[in-house]
């Protein structure tokens, strides 16, 4: 059995920090678990997020609060130190990429050659709208437009092959919004570029808790 979306977040980058992890897997009876962090938490992807910032004073806030606390390079020194010692589940570590068209070069550069095991994106942002952080956001958004837009990004996601996987895939549903046509198309489409590019979908059970519909 694999877990393959821990994030390490609320925990300093220590050996002891990792091993909390891998004593409830052993626990669990899971034999392999993917850790990650979100880009936001590294200083160099600071840079994607200034079109979210500006489009929301919350976002802002929220942002400014919560980003740029590492270094990418702590957290590769971080894996080397995991990767040189023994424990009795297999670890992997990666990170989930806010995915923005616009910056597919910008992430290819963080990222290619550094030794992650895996790359998640994941669609937080549409339109710089933040969709997924609270319900009283969505207030005079047109939901079908929204809808349409972040297939297109998940689509052009699959597309990049910069990603192994693609995160919680349906969390555009988070706070129970339909659009007022089918979705079908829209998941055979994505369906159909995630299998040209070899890419997973990530089954992720936060985003299923939260979930309204």
């Amino acid at each position: 059995m694999t877990d393959g979306h821990i994030h390490i977040e609320r925990g300093a980058y220590t050996l002891d920090w990792i091993n909390q992890f891998v004593s409830k897997a052993v626990e669990m009876e899971i034999e392999e678990i993917r850790l990650l962090e979100h880009c936001y938490k590294f200083e160099e992807f600071v840079p994607m997020y200034d079109s979210v910032c500006a489009y929301s004073e919350y976002v802002n806030a929220w942002f400014h609060r919560n980003a740029g606390v590492h270094k990418l390079a702590d957290y590769l020194e971080l894996i080397d130190r995991v990767r040189n010692e023994q424990f009795p589940v297999e670890i992997k570590f990666g990170l989930e990429i806010c995915y923005f068209k616009e910056f597919e070069s910008f992430i290819s550069g963080l990222t290619k050659g550094k030794g992650f095991d895996f790359l998640l994106g994941s669609i937080h942002f549409v339109d710089d709208f933040a969709f997924d952080h609270r319900a009283e956001h969505w207030t005079g958004v047109d939901v079908d437009k929204i809808y349409r837009r972040y297939f297109e990004d998940s689509v052009s996601l699959a597309k990049s092959r910069i990603f192994d996987g693609i995160g919680h895939p349906d969390a555009i549903k988070l706070f129970g919004h339909k659009p007022s046509y089918s979705l079908s198309d829209c998941y055979e489409s994505l369906a159909r570029e995630l299998l040209k590019s070899n890419m997973y979908a990530d089954q992720n059970s936060g985003a299923a808790r939260r979930c309204r519909i």
